[in-house]
């Protein structure tokens, strides 16, 4: 029986392969520059259609003694920690620790297609680990004491975690997104081990269905709310509307009550959120959907408006109708937000950061930083590295650059960045999932910030810590307060009315935001 199963799977992988093999080779002959699609105005070619799409998977063989990335001579490059097990995302606290959510995703949906049985063979291999797995779904503590750049220290934070991604700090509180729930454990700063249980603050939707897992975090700037990523449960509603309910969304969370809403919908998978030091508004990167061809649909960065709808499942990239999608929704269409930035199509952007506060050379003074996990669903790879967008009045503006690459060789990846981030020294962090590492990009010069800036914190020299600062009638509350003592951020006032409790987001229909907003609160 055993032997039976041997040649069984053998025979299924084979057969996959070529039927990948037959499809890459009958790929569209149109082209499309995929520097064309990078900017405000990106060219959509017509959309293509085919049994399967086609697929081009590169082999993770890891880092080698003496390997890494490739930086511009402005930039250095080291690693800053090794060893570690599918690290997703990087977060520094006020006193420059550096969290690194380490992190897999659940047990395989089930399979409602005989190409997604294929797609998640393929997928195993594009998301290989670069050697032997390590037991992952933790959060480790890295401490640089002397801030020479080095880690020396290093803890188990947290472990035996439900699939986590996103985390915040703030008020001696941990918050942690794991797959099915924003979590939150006490905390202060300085200690390396978290022994109590955790409380739940919301349900987020996992299971059984749990097609994009992460969800991701980031705290406003007053410090009162959440913002939650909640990726679609498809490529594009094939396991129905009712899976839908609460994804494609980034939820707004009260921080204290755990109060929800969908702050914006139609975003089909959003992760790398961030707020804008110059202007407050959040920021997100966004996979988007796949199975149009090579050059559909342009990946994205844009800011979100509260009330927003993206288009996801019904148009793409504003109003470019999805005609695999019934029943048609016209309305919706008319709706959609065209995003401020294409990235491309099949990059694969998880991480973004803005380098506003660091110490990385003038180049990378206002602009914003996203690591791109690289595709596999196109006959020439895009993504697999690091770009720098500028901007300017809050807006994206200019060619974006290749800042960090060399983590794909031919047809063999040694690693694939996700989580971006600026350290307690202001270098860059890069998480790597595939290569089990996490990078650190620092200025050539060796500048370093006089002291840290933690990720919930907006740097001091910003427009937003400035408007706080003028805004604040409190006297523990004007300017940037101590992250050392009382753990709070910019702009936060605790005194703060709590807002009323609202239904659960699993019982809202996605791109619909629930009726009215609460008076006399934020929520």
């Amino acid at each position: 029986m055993t032997e039976h199963l041997r040649i069984s799977s053998f025979t299924t992988r084979l057969l996959a392969c070529v039927a990948l093999i037959s499809l890459s080779a009958c790929d569209d002959a149109s082209k499309v520059d995929p520097s064309q699609q990078i900017g405000a105005d990106p060219k959509l070619p017509p959309p293509e259609s085919a049994l399967l799409p086609g697929m081009k998977i590169a082999e993770v063989v890891g880092w080698k003694d003496g390997e890494a990335p490739i930086v511009p001579e402005d930039l250095t490059v080291s690693a800053y920690a090794r060893d570690l097990a599918n690290p997703r995302t990087v977060h520094t606290l006020p006193n420059g620790d550096v969290l690194v959510v380490q992190g897999r995703g659940p047990e395989s949906e089930p399979i409602s297609r005989p190409k997604d049985f294929i797609r998640g063979w393929i997928m195993s291999i594009a998301h290989g680990g670069g050697g032997k797995q390590k037991k992952s779904n933790l959060i480790t503590l890295l401490r640089d004491t002397d801030r020479d750049g080095k880690v020396d220290e290093r803890h188990d934070l947290l472990t035996g975690l439900n699939s986590p991604f996103g985390v915040a700090w703030i008020n001696d509180t941990l918050y942690v997104a794991a797959t099915d729930a924003v979590l939150t454990y006490p905390y202060q700063l300085g200690q390396t081990e978290i022994q109590s249980a955790p409380e739940i603050l919301t349900p987020l939707p996992g299971g059984p269905i749990n097609h994009h897992w992460t969800k991701d975090l980031a705290l406003s700037p007053d410090g009162q709310t959440l913002y939650v990523s909640v990726g679609s449960n498809s490529n594009i509603v094939e396991n129905g509307i009712e899976a839908e309910k609460g994804r494609a969304a980034i939820w707004a969370v009260n921080a204290e009550t755990g109060a929800s809403r969908v702050y914006a919908s139609g975003l089909r998978n959003p992760n790398g959120l961030s707020i804008n030091p110059e202007t407050g508004a959040l920021w997100t990167v966004v996979n988007e959907r796949d199975e149009l061809g090579p050059n559909l649909v342009p990946d994205y960065m844009t800011s979100v408006e509260e009330g927003g709808f993206y288009g996801w499942p019904w148009s793409y990239y504003g109003d470019h109708v999805d005609e695999r999608v019934y029943p048609r929704r016209p309305d919706m269409v008319k709706k959609a937000i065209t995003p401020d930035y294409a990235l491309s199509s099949h990059v694969a952007p998880l991480g973004m950061t803005f380098s506003q506060g660091s110490a990385l050379p003038d180049d990378y003074a206002n602009g914003a930083f996203v690591g791109e996990h690289g595709s596999w669903n196109r006959d020439d790879f895009t993504g697999y590295k690091v770009r720098y967008i500028p901007f300017a009045d809050g807006k994206p503006t200019g060619k974006a650059k290749d800042v960090v690459t060399g983590f794909i060789e031919g047809d063999q990846a040694h690693g694939r960045p996700v989580g971006v981030g600026i350290d307690g020294t202001g270098a860059l962090l890069i998480a790597d999932d595939a290569g089990n590492t996490v990078w650190r990009v620092a200025g050539a010069d060796g500048t370093i910030l006089s002291q840290p800036i933690g990720t919930d914190q907006m740097p001091p020299d910003s427009a937003v810590a400035a408007e706080a600062a003028d805004n604040s009638t409190a006297p523990e509350t004007q300017g940037q307060p101590s992250p050392s003592t009382d753990g709070q951020l910019t702009g936060q006032n605790p005194e703060q009315s709590k807002p009323k409790a609202l239904p659960s987001q699993t019982e809202i229909a996605p791109a619909i935001k629930p009726s009215g907003t609460i008076e006399g609160t934020d929520q």
